[in-house]
Formats: structure tokens, sequence, C-alpha cells
């Protein structure tokens, strides 16, 4: 059998087998050094668990079928130069973008603009949240994941569903969402917001049939030394439906690989929004543009909008733009890195501007992008670029850019940049920008978003030729314990299915020993064993952090468990 391993190792030359030998104790699960309990060369410390200084965001395919297509065409009249001003589309401007400005906001728009620049200011930096959410932190390695993360100084929030007992044991200050995954209407999203990055380490509940003490300690000792059954919620709920609905709660603030579209046309899947033109006539220029859909102008004949006009310095003018209605409900774009544009150039030098605010005259974070011409491309502008402007003047002391409150977008070709600065590009006359699509990306390396603490042998029951006499009484009473395993495995598959990144740590039975054993890392759900909820919580973390263990799914006992 072929193995495909995501870090580099070194497997043992004295087995045939695929698993890998590691180290845990030469790095921690974030990065701080540990001294090595082995000199075997065979005994490895895993990249895997190496701490990436930095949370790498990420992408998603919307909604299924296209919209119907609508066209926002009219005729353009204005040749450069050649035009006088327009009174009637000046006010059809502003009424498009619901209604006028305050006259004195207006004028003394005017005033500025004809005042000209200011020199450029400092611009603040950006800041981030990276909350980590902990489903079923009160259980055994729930708690040990919340006090870890809390040690390594990370924002920590807790889902639970006991208020008191949170509280009582993880402290009164505890960041938490009361909330059961098996009823979606307790998992409201805003409960979520801010949430980066999840450990999940909910399950259902296994206890002795004949009853157990105060403090579990049957339960602690392991299934094998009790007769079992299922307390409480039954398996499907838990670990199937249960997981559709933590999903479900999560997906907006974590995030997905593929992205998240915001405007375009991308295979089967399409999202329109309503553009407006925002020329140069509000400041009495004569440039004149439009937005249209073209059905059959985009790569491979697939639909496009198209940014397309005639801009002209006449009047003191020199600029042509389109831009959104202000979104009903604000765009949350916080779980990723940028904007990614997909478009075909012309060789000219364009802004794009994002809004946070619904005023019509405020700031907008801008970043100019040149453009290829007669060339398909995509271009990424990082968050992290946009520079805060208003008036063609960067504004030192604007808040910082907030990608959870998108107000509207904006699509801009002029004669302007900022600060006195002129756009090189810059020529009078017709110009076209076919754009197929807006949508929000996470940059390269991607780490897991999403990690889940699942079961070794959920692959097994009904496994052909399997000796059950062999395998852990999860295993053997899997249809006893409600399809237990099964319903785990269709738990692990509705991550997979999601388009988050993901990991899925399967470890072998738990036990209440400390951590420091050297660990055993395998695929294809064969091995057997035990590892300490300790251990499991420190693998959970260091997966967070780690590129190599994205939309990886595997098995992890300690070597001590080797019979």
């Amino acid at each position: 059998m072929e193995c495909h391993y995501f870090c580099s190792v070194t497997k043992p030359s004295s087995s045939s087998s695929c698993s890998t030998i590691l180290n845990f104790q030469g790095i921690s699960s974030v990065g701080r050094k540990f001294p090595g309990r082995t000199s075997d060369p065979q005994v490895l410390s895993s990249p895997f668990l190496q701490r990436k200084d930095k949370f790498q965001p990420f992408a998603y395919k919307q909604s299924s079928s296209f919209y119907p297509l609508r066209t926002y065409r009219r005729p353009i009249l204005s040749e450069a130069g050649k035009q006088g001003w327009d009174l009637g589309r000046f006010l059809k401007t502003l009424y498009f973008f619901n209604g006028p400005p305050s006259p004195a906001k207006f004028f003394e728009f005017l005033i500025e603009k004809l005042s000209g620049p200011s020199p450029s200011e400092a611009v603040k930096s950006m800041d981030t949240s990276e909350i980590i959410l902990v489903a079923g932190a009160t259980g055994g390695v729930g708690r040990r994941v919340v006090d870890l993360l809390r040690k390594k100084g990370f924002p920590v929030r807790v889902l639970v569903r006991n208020e008191e007992k949170a509280r009582k044991m993880l402290g009164p200050d505890v960041d938490l969402i009361v909330g059961d995954i098996t009823k979606a209407s307790t998992l409201v999203p805003e409960y979520f917001k801010g949430v980066r990055k999840v450990i999940n380490a909910v399950s259902v509940i296994v206890g002795p049939k004949e009853g157990d003490t105060p403090d579990r300690a049957k339960y602690s000792q392991g299934i094998k030394f009790f007769e079992p059954e299922i307390k409480g919620d039954s398996p499907e709920m838990v670990e199937y439906i249960g997981m559709k609905n933590l999903i479900n709660a999560v997906k907006g603030s974590v995030g997905f690989r593929s992205g998240k579209l915001i405007f375009g046309f991308e295979d089967s899947s399409s999202r329109e929004l309503a553009w407006g033109a925002l020329d140069d006539v509000v400041m009495g220029g004569v440039s004149e543009s439009t937005f249209q859909i073209d059905p059959n102008g985009g790569e491979n004949g697939r639909p496009t909008g198209v940014f397309k006009g005639v801009v002209s310095t006449a009047n003191n003018g020199g600029f042509t733009s389109i831009r959104t209605k202000n979104f009903s409900v604000p765009e949350d774009l916080s779980a990723y890195d940028g904007i990614e544009l997909r478009l075909k150039g012309d060789g000219r030098r364009y802004k794009l501007i994002v809004r946070t605010s619904r005023d019509w005259d405020t700031v907008g974070y801008t970043s100019g992008f040149d453009t290829i011409k007669d060339q398909w491309q995509s271009v990424r502008l990082p968050f992290s670029s946009l520079r805060p402007i208003f008036r063609a003047r960067t504004v030192s002391d604007a808040p910082p850019f907030d990608a959870s409150q998108i107000i509207s977008l904006q699509l801009m070709f002029s004669k302007f940049e900022y600060d006195g600065k002129l756009n090189p590009t810059f020529t009078e006359g017709p110009f076209q920008l076919p754009v197929s699509s807006i949508r929000a990306y996470i940059q390269e390396p991607i780490t897991p978003r999403f990690v889940h603490v699942s079961s070794a042998g959920v692959t097994r029951p009904e496994r052909p030729g399997l000796d059950l006499s062999k395998q852990p009484p999860a295993v053997r009473l899997n249809k006893e314990l409600g399809f237990i395993l099964t319903f785990k495995l269709k738990g692990e598959d509705v991550i997979r299915e999601s388009g988050i990144p993901y990991t899925i740590v399967r470890p072998c039975a738990l036990t209440e020993e400390p951590a420091g054993a050297d660990l055993i890392f395998d695929q294809g759900d064969n091995i057997t064993g035990k590892i300490s909820r300790e251990e499991v919580a420190r693998i959970c973390i260091a997966a967070l952090e780690s590129s190599y263990a994205c939309d990886k799914t595997f098995e992890v006992k300690s070597v001590s468990s080797i019979q």
C-alpha cells in the first residue's frame, strides 16, 4: 500500500508498516522546545509541529446556478472634450446611489476637489482578529485545548451546553457561547463573529451501563474496562447532524479554501451586484461610463461584466467609475486576506475602492492595479495594501480597514491617483475593462481552519476480512452503540465536503496519562493502541498552524502502546 505523508519523516527500517514514529517532545504544538526523550535516529521531530508565525487565511463556490442576466446598458454619447456638462446625468447619478448627499457636504466636496491634494501621510496598519473557538470545551480533550491555548496567549471562545459547569471549570471570565450542536437554533451565526479557527472536541458520551463515580473513574480507565452504553443524545444527532449544524454556524467566520464570490460568473455559479456609473459629471466633467453584462464576452464564451466608457479632462474632469449600491447587509470578508479580480486588461492602471461606511462622501480604502493589454489575468489586492483615501488624499487618522463591514465596491479609471500623483497610463478617449469575477481569497500557504477530533476505527465496521477479536470495543460494538463509528465517519465527510480547510485527527483509545510519549502517526485507519488526551490537545493546536496538516486525515497513538 502506498503511503502519503504530510511531513518529512523517516520510516523505521525494521518494519514494513506505513506507520511513522515521531518524537513529539522535540518541538511543542506551537513551537516551544522540549528536551528530547530519545536519541534513536528513527524517531524524529515533525515539521507538522512547527509554528507558523501567522495564521494564513481562504475560498468557496458561491450559489449554484446563474441568476437571470441583466444588462446595465445605455449609449455612451460623449467624445473626449466635445460635450458639455449634463445636468440630467448628474441628477440620475445622485439618485441611483440612494438619493443625493446634503448640499452642504456636496459643495464642500467640490471645493476640496478644486483646491488640490495635500502631501501624503503615513497610513495606519490594520488590525485583525484571530479568535479560536473550542467546541466541547468541558470534555477531556477540550478543556486541555483551552488551557494550552490560553498559556500561549491565543484569544479563546468556548461553545458549551452548561454555562455553570463551564465557568466553574474554565473560570468565571471565560468567553463562551451557550449552545447545543444538536439544536441548530442555538447556534446563532452572530455568536461566532470574530472566530477564525475552530477545534471541535465534541463527542457522543459513552459511559458504563452500571453507572460511574462522580469523578468518572471508570470512564477514565477506558471503554475496555466496562460495559458501555450511549448516554444522552445519539451518535447520529451528535456526530452527524451536530456536525452539519456546527459547520453551518461557523463557515461564514472561518472561510472557504476557494474563497468567496462577491460578483461574477464562475462555472455554474454567479452573483450579480447593482452597479451604477459615478463619473466626473458630479464635479462638472463630461466623462461617461457604463456597466453591462456581456453573456458571451468572458473566457471560453462565458458571461462577464464590462466596465466601459469615454474619459475626458474637459471642464476639470478626468475620471470615470462604477460603484455598487450600498449592500443591504455588510459583506463580511474578515476570514480572507484580500480581493481578487479576474479581468481582461487593456494596459491601463485602474483602482479598486472599498467602503465600510454607508455615507455617500466618505473614506474609500483604495488600491491601484496595472493590467496587461488583451490578456485575461487575475489581480490580487491584499487588504493590507488598501490605503484610506478621501478626496484624493491619504487620511492618516482613518479607522483601520474592517473587512467584516464592507458596504460597497467601486472600480475607477482616473487621471489622478492620490496625494498629487498622476496615473502614468492615463489617456483620454474610450476604454473597456471586462471583469468576469470579484472574489475574496485566502493567501497561500493555507492552514487548517477547522480541526476535528474523531476516532481511529471509523472505517472498520463491516470491513471484509477484519479480525474483530483484535479490534477495539467500539469497532466490535459499533451497532450496539448506535453505529457510533459509522456516524463519526459521516461527520468527517461533512467536514471534507464543506470547503473549509480542515484537519481530522483520529486518536486511538484516550487515556488520562501525561503527555510525553513518542507518537506514531499513520494513515489508512489500521493502527490500534492508546494516547493521552493531553497529547491529542497538543496535536490539535499544532495542526491549526501547519500548512502540512491542511486537508489531512490521520490516526495517532503513543509508542508505548505498541504490543
